[in-house]
């Protein structure tokens, strides 16, 4: 948890959401008979992530551009903040929608929320099938043991988690990565002045739900500084 203080409005999400997504309608064709991949995008939107909230939020966009020639992706956005609100959004494979929940959204004060992402994962599970689960936080502040078993659920039922950490946490380091493993996803850190790394990495993880191995083959040719993370894939 951290000691800053949330923010007062939620005019600056609002701002950079409506930047990115404006035009992101471009990046999503319709294409007919073909069912689109299904991933969960999760948030930790506590006070402490005021700045990467908003540097995610611009980003995202990029993961439905990376896809444009594989297929097509429907995203579910996630966020926990607070104390104990969870919030989830419609599926959407358009931008509208999802400008709309995110324009919402300012980060709290809180816990963090990790086991409420990973249940609801395996909840929508039961009624639609997902490629991948992408979580981006900074801190874990919750029993190691039971993220991990529930992450072990998840590689059990073909749900990777592809995690992407901000900051030098290394306890929470050290449980995403098994997190990760467990469900045989993959982990990485970030750099929250590298915008180009972190749409780097959605968007391997948007090629691989949509075009599973073979895409994930070609964008690790085309991506060499993509291969640290990629291996960890199995």
């Amino acid at each position: 948890m951290s000691n800053k203080h949330p923010t007062a409005s939620g005019k600056s999400v609002s701002t950079t959401v409506t930047s990115f997504l404006n035009d992101a309608d471009r990046y999503l064709p319709d294409k007919k008979g073909q069912h689109p991949a299904r991933l969960i995008f999760a948030l930790d939107a506590t006070a402490s992530r005021e700045l990467a909230w908003d540097h995610a939020c611009k980003i995202q966009g990029d993961m439905f551009s990376a896809v444009h020639e594989i297929g097509s992706l429907a995203v579910q956005l996630c966020y926990y903040r607070g104390f104990r609100q969870f919030n989830y959004s419609p599926w959407s494979t358009k931008a509208k929608p999802l400008q709309d929940f995110m324009a919402k959204v300012f980060c709290q004060g809180g816990h963090t929320q990790i086991e409420k992402v990973l249940q609801h994962a395996l909840t929508t599970q039961k009624t639609h099938k997902l490629k991948a689960v992408v979580f981006v936080g900074d801190a874990v502040e919750e029993p190691a043991d039971t993220l991990c078993d529930i992450a072990g659920h998840m590689g059990l039922l073909n749900i990777p988690l592809f995690i992407f950490q901000e900051g030098q946490d290394h306890q929470a380091a050290r449980t995403f990565r098994q997190m990760a493993d467990l469900s045989d996803g993959a982990y990485a850190p970030f750099n929250l002045q590298s915008r180009e790394q972190l749409k780097n990495l959605l968007s391997a993880v948007a090629v691989f739900a949509t075009g599973g191995k073979s895409a994930v083959q070609a964008l690790s040719k085309a991506r060499p500084e993509l291969l640290p993370f990629l291996k960890q894939l199995r």
